[in-house]
């Protein structure tokens, strides 16, 4: 830039030379023709002084334009410091709008996190809220209605527990109060099957106590059980209804978190149905208000110590170890030339007016169960050992031991969606199984040599259970328990269970004995003339529990059963009074309940 400023300024100073010189020429030529002239002008500044002043002049204006050249770059310099500082600035607040947006950025974060603490705050409250409610609730629950007594870390509870008012009624009379001997039916031209009866009780009435303790890894169950139907060597009710008080269950349970359970102690045998699994203390029983239940119920209620192992909650095995007790050999012929079991001893705890058997070993129980998603399903085996002294004719006695045992099962589920209806069906089949079926008809028969023979035995129950409204339970049952026949020729004669030449020829006519001199008639007397073995019992019952209250305060039942039994026995030799040879005995029972339970 200072470059053509000077060539100009040059050139500028150099064109301003030339025309002074061509004037100054031109200046002289004319005095020359004037020069007749007497006057004379002044005199001009030479070109030398014009030159300098000329000279002077462009210096001026040359200083002048450095001038305003150095002031140009001295703008141009302010000019680019200042938009250096502008970029500078810029550059400056393009980071402090970077920064601002970042922070802006991270406040929405902040915000969106905090927002989200705060539903957690508002959600976690709100739990908080729900869970004190609930905790609030559950204090007020247990002082206002416990479920159970708190002492040292576990919980007692009466739950089960219930007082009860009772009657039966039947059309041949038994001789057995509120409990019905399936085998005492009275045959149809006995005496009893003549004579109706009634009974009222409260022996049914009920003492449970649960005990439970949870620790880390492990529930602890204690459970006892009792009523008053036992029957002790001098209890009657004659006048104070004086029955012994009767050991139910009593038993211990340890159940492991990882599904394995441990329990021993008097309960229901692994044979009955459950509803849980194969957990002790969740057996589901007929509804029947009498107290042996139903005719081919399958079960005892005796020792056993039982594992089980549950897997995934759907699929149960176990096994148990239970008391064994052989029913008394049965059957027609029988000889003599065996040692059984003996009646109870002095000194000893057993009663001396029943029979025990002498174990060799203990029943053995297997199961199986699965819960699949419809209903509860059961499969088991049973294993039994019967032993007997043989005193031969010849030779030295000897123990003998046989086997029996069995297979069953059951199912149970709902048959309506609203879960209003349930059906089920169980049963058990076998040999020597006559002790768990609920009739307790047989178990064994002995051969003329005397060693024991299992009977073959089959039992079975089935029916349905309707709730149509919340407070009534309405069941049918229908079931049966069956021995068939096993005998063999000895000597000429049947020797065993269910013979054919059994003398049946009285069972047609009512016995008396021969009227005594002077007597007004004669006296009843036992049949001696019906002597066959029990074929079978059956049953139909159906009956009602009707909530009249229930809620904390317990729950007041009022029930009605009414049942049809059937007694069968084995056909024999009838004779000409009865060419048959059979005899049955019918009864119609009714019974009703009126119950407390504690809550």
């Amino acid at each position: 830039m200072n470059f053509r400023w000077k060539a100009a300024a040059a050139t500028l100073l150099a064109a301003s030379v030339v025309v002074s010189y061509a004037q100054s020429g031109d200046s002289a030529a004319a005095q020359k023709k004037h020069t007749a002239r007497k006057s004379q002008k002044p005199a001009q500044p030479s070109v030398q002084d014009q030159i300098d002043a000329l000279r002077m002049q462009l210096q001026t204006e040359i200083d002048s334009l450095k001038t305003e050249l150095q002031q140009k770059d001295q703008q141009l310099k302010q000019a680019q410091d200042t938009a250096s500082q502008a970029q500078t600035a810029a550059q400056k607040a393009q980071q402090a709008a970077d920064e601002q947006q970042q922070a802006v950025t991270e406040n929405k974060q902040s915000v969106s996190a905090l927002q989200s603490s705060v539903s957690d705050m508002k959600g976690t409250q709100a739990s908080l809220a729900s869970t004190i409610s609930d905790e609030t609730s559950k204090i007020k629950k247990e002082v206002n209605s416990p479920e159970g007594i708190h002492y040292k870390g576990i919980t007692i509870s009466p739950a089960g527990s219930f007082l009860a008012a009772e009657t039966d009624w039947r059309s041949g009379a038994t001789g057995g109060g509120l409990n019905t001997a399936f085998t005492g039916v009275p045959l149809q031209n006995s005496q009893a099957y003549q004579m109706s009866e009634f009974t009222g009780t409260g022996r049914q009435s009920r003492i449970a106590l649960r005990a439970t303790g949870k620790l880390a890894n492990m529930i602890l169950t204690g459970y006892y059980e009792m009523d008053w139907l036992g029957t002790g060597i001098t209890s009657n009710n004659n006048q104070s209804n004086s029955y012994v008080v009767r050991m139910r269950q009593l038993w211990a349970d340890a159940a492991l978190s990882n599904g394995w359970d441990f329990s021993g102690g008097q309960g229901w045998s692994l044979v009955a149905e459950t509803t849980q699994g194969l957990k002790r203390g969740t057996e589901i029983l007929p509804a029947t208000i009498d107290p042996q239940y139903e005719a081919g119920f399958v079960w005892t209620r005796q020792y056993s110590f039982r594992v089980t192992k549950s897997i995934d909650n759907r699929y149960f095995m176990g096994v148990s170890v239970e008391n064994a007790q052989t029913l008394n050999p049965a059957g027609q012929n029988l000889p003599a030339n065996y040692l059984f079991g003996s009646t109870g001893t002095g000194g000893g705890l057993l009663n001396p007016t029943a029979n025990y058997s002498f174990n060799y070993t203990p029943d053995f129980v297997a199961k199986l169960a699965m819960e699949p998603g419809w209903g509860h399903w059961e499969l088991f085996g049973l294993g039994r050992s019967f032993r007997d002294r043989i005193y031969p004719t010849t030779g030295s006695p000897y123990n003998k031991v046989v086997w029996g045992g069995g297979v069953g099962g059951g199912v149970r589920g709902p048959v309506l969606s609203s879960r209003k209806a349930f059906v089920y069906l169980k049963g058990l089949y076998g040999q020597g199984v006559g002790r768990y079926g609920s009739s307790t008809i047989a178990d064994v028969t002995v051969r003329p040599d005397g060693s024991l023979s299992p009977l073959h035995g089959f039992s079975s129950l089935g029916g349905v259970e309707l709730d149509p409204i919340k407070r009534l339970m309405i069941y049918i049952d229908y079931g049966g328990d069956y021995i068939g026949r096993d005998w063999t020729m000895a000597n000429g004669k049947e020797v065993g269970y269910g013979t054919y030449s059994a003398d049946m020829s009285g069972c047609t006519t009512e016995p008396t004995t021969v009227s005594a001199a002077g007597a007004s008639g004669g006296a009843p007397t036992t049949p001696a003339h019906c002597t066959a073995n029990n074929k079978d019992v059956q049953e139909f019952t159906s009956g009602y529990w009707y909530d009249l209250y229930s809620g904390p305060k317990g729950r007041l039942r009022q029930g009605l059963q009414y049942s049809y039994i059937r007694r069968d026995l084995w056909s024999g030799n009838g004779g000409a009074t009865n060419p048959g040879g059979g005899a049955y005995g019918g009864d119609n029972m009714v019974f009703t309940s009126f119950r407390y339970y504690l809550p």
